[in-house]
């Protein structure tokens, strides 16, 4: 059984119909906004913008922020790019080992649909 199949299958469920209602060609914030608005409306609870310390032996050494958080278990990453790169992976698995979360989802809002990619830590 996949790790919080229900919760990544509803969330999934979301990004597909803010992909479908606005289609490509928008700015990353307007995907963020708009799926943080559908996640609203099934009910689920969602962080937009939450920054993350990492530390490095117990000193902060980095501040980033985490672009949506599911129901304090699924770490979002929007992107609106032509094409993922391996980079893209590395950023979500990074602010995965940072925060502690073990589930992520890699989203790209591109031509002719959204493309996810499920990352575990």
């Amino acid at each position: 059984m996949l790790e919080c199949e229900d919760l990544t299958y509803a969330v999934r469920g979301a990004i597909f119909e803010v992909s479908r209602e606005l289609g490509a060609g928008f700015l990353e914030s307007v995907y963020e906004k708009s799926l943080a608005h559908e996640r609203t409306v099934r009910g689920l609870g969602v962080e937009r913008q939450m920054p993350v310390t990492t530390y490095y032996k117990q000193v902060a050494v980095g501040q980033h922020v985490l672009d949506l958080l599911v129901e304090d278990q699924l770490v979002i990453e929007l992107k609106a790019v032509r094409a993922l790169v391996p980079e893209h992976e590395a950023q979500l698995l990074h602010y995965l080992k940072a925060t502690g979360y073990r589930l992520g989802l890699l989203v790209n809002f591109t031509h002719p649909k959204a493309q996810v990619k499920r990352l575990i830590r």
